[in-house]
């Protein structure tokens, strides 16, 4: 893609979100575009469809909380690494929880591909950074990387209207993933 379809993409892509979350998914589609500073034309060029822009905002935000893992991962000891991965999981679920929820329910009767693949995208994540606690031995052996996904959820969705209590529940959920001295 050249550089200034590039920008018009990523433009798109913000600007659909935004206006995704103040209107909801039925916004008009001249509106994301008029935003973005481009014309309808160049919205419908690169995303045929709602249902194609809404994959991919779904599917955008997804990879950037996945990425978030591996960032933290190369730049952050192991433990602290895991922590502020877990700590963004749970923020995106709590801030994002009700756009994402829409997105994924237009996208589930559409495209099991997309959900599929965000899927594979924070397990994987989850996985960068719950892989070398194991390994160290400091982290319970037999939790999964969906089991941390779960948990991540399982807060931020009980956080929606107090989301003050999310981080004594993160530290809670950290606690307990740790391996605790025997004897």
């Amino acid at each position: 893609m050249r550089a200034d379809a590039r920008r018009n993409y990523e433009r798109l892509l913000d600007c659909a979100r935004e206006v995704f979350a103040e209107q909801g998914i039925d916004a008009p589609l001249d509106d994301i575009a008029r935003r973005a500073g481009v014309g309808p034309g160049t919205l419908y060029r690169h995303f045929p469809n709602r249902t194609v822009l809404m994959e991919a905002v779904y599917r955008s935000a997804i990879e950037t909380v996945g990425a978030r893992a591996t960032e933290f991962r190369t730049t952050l000891p192991p433990a602290e690494a895991f922590e502020a991965w877990f700590r963004e999981l749970v923020t995106y679920i709590i801030e994002k929880h009700g756009l994402a929820t829409t997105l994924k329910a237009a996208i589930d009767r559409t495209s099991d591909d997309v959900l599929a693949a965000c899927s594979a995208v924070l397990v994987t994540a989850a996985d960068e950074v719950l892989t070398p606690l194991q390994e160290a031995g400091t982290f319970r052996p037999e939790v999964g990387p969906r089991d941390i996904l779960r948990l991540g959820h399982g807060i931020g969705a009980g956080c929606q209207n107090a989301p003050d209590s999310a981080p004594l529940l993160i530290d809670i959920a950290l606690a307990g993933l740790r391996v605790q001295p025997t004897g």
